[in-house]
């Protein structure tokens, strides 16, 4: 029994409590949640004017210009900062501007988006030895089930009176999936430079997808890139203001904040903070945009919430039910 005390001691010495989220940290979960939630609406007023990706080149545009001529690239993982402006500039927006244009739905853009949270959940499980609990496997196990209620809505007859195609839909699940990869590399610029900047490593990332989301327009969308360029200079004030709030809100501080966390926190922790943007999206969509969900979506959007709900509450859930 005396050597079986000190055992038990070292064990758990070994395997120390993971932080607790801060005030401070729990204010940046909020203002992510909100600004986030709102993105998908303001992505609909700028696709209104710019094609995806001179949506995706004005945003990025913007969260560069003009922080990058204050902040210094000193000190950063370069090579990871160069990912992560592919994976989470290119990839992520690349096809969810895409979705969005070619019906997807603001609302339901929301909530596909965050099955992030177990794409996410699987990489690091796979890439950086991050323990997946049993609520995970729950979760990821609802979440298969939300995506084939999703796939049943594509099947039955509400389809029809629906602006959301399989191929939007597609779109959107490769977002969400470059949106996962994206978190594991922030995790992975940590491993390589602890304590780097948040903000610069935001501001620098947003550098890398400005040109090629150019060049991806001109030679997808309009044949040029003289034409891109007089698209972006003659597109109206609301296209701008669009593409202003995706830059410095959506992107700058909201993924600084994020990228915060990521440092902090393990990426299975920080990845269901987003769980909370559909809430706020969906009531976007459909106060504002007049968006209708139908009752496969909403069976779907079921699963989802359920699988959130272990994500995050899963562990105390199963503990009281022994």
């Amino acid at each position: 029994m005396r050597t079986s005390q000190p055992y038990r001691l070292r064990h758990n010495q070994a395997m120390p409590s993971p932080p607790p989220f801060s005030l401070r940290d729990s204010a940046f979960a909020l203002f992510i949640v909100v600004s986030w939630g709102m993105n998908f609406v303001v992505m609909k007023y700028g696709l209104a004017s710019f094609t995806p990706f001179q949506m995706g080149a004005a945003r990025y545009l913007l969260a560069a210009l003009p922080l990058m001529l204050f902040i210094s690239p000193k000190g950063l993982p370069t090579q990871w900062v160069v990912i992560y402006g592919i994976t989470q500039g290119i990839g992520q927006f690349g096809f969810l501007f895409t979705a969005l244009k070619f019906g997807m739905t603001a609302s339901l853009a929301s909530i596909l988006m965050q099955t992030q949270v177990f794409v996410t959940a699987l990489l690091g499980w796979i890439f950086l030895q991050e323990r997946l609990g049993r609520s995970q496997w729950i979760g990821l196990a609802l979440a298969a089930m939300g995506l084939g209620c999703f796939g049943a809505h594509f099947a039955s007859a509400q389809a029809s009176q629906s602006t959301v195609t399989v191929f939007a839909f597609a779109l959107t699940l490769c977002a969400c999936s470059s949106w996962a990869v994206s978190n594991i590399v922030a995790r992975k610029a940590q491993q390589a430079k602890p304590g780097y900047d948040a903000l610069a490593f935001v501001v620098w990332s947003s550098c890398v997808p400005v040109i090629p989301f150019v060049l991806l327009s001109a030679v997808m969308e309009t044949g040029s890139v003289l034409l891109v360029l007089q698209k972006l200079m003659n597109a109206p004030v609301v296209a701008w203001l669009a593409a202003a709030y995706l830059g410095w809100i959506a992107t700058i501080m909201a993924y600084a904040m994020w990228t915060t966390l990521l440092k902090r926190h393990a990426a299975n922790r920080v990845s269901p903070i987003g769980l909370g943007v559909p809430v706020v999206g969906i009531a976007a969509g459909m106060l504002i945009l007049g968006e209708r969900v139908s009752t496969w979506q909403w069976a779907g959007v079921a699963c989802v919430a359920g699988a959130l709900v272990f994500v995050l509450f899963g562990d105390r859930i199963l503990r009281k039910n022994g």
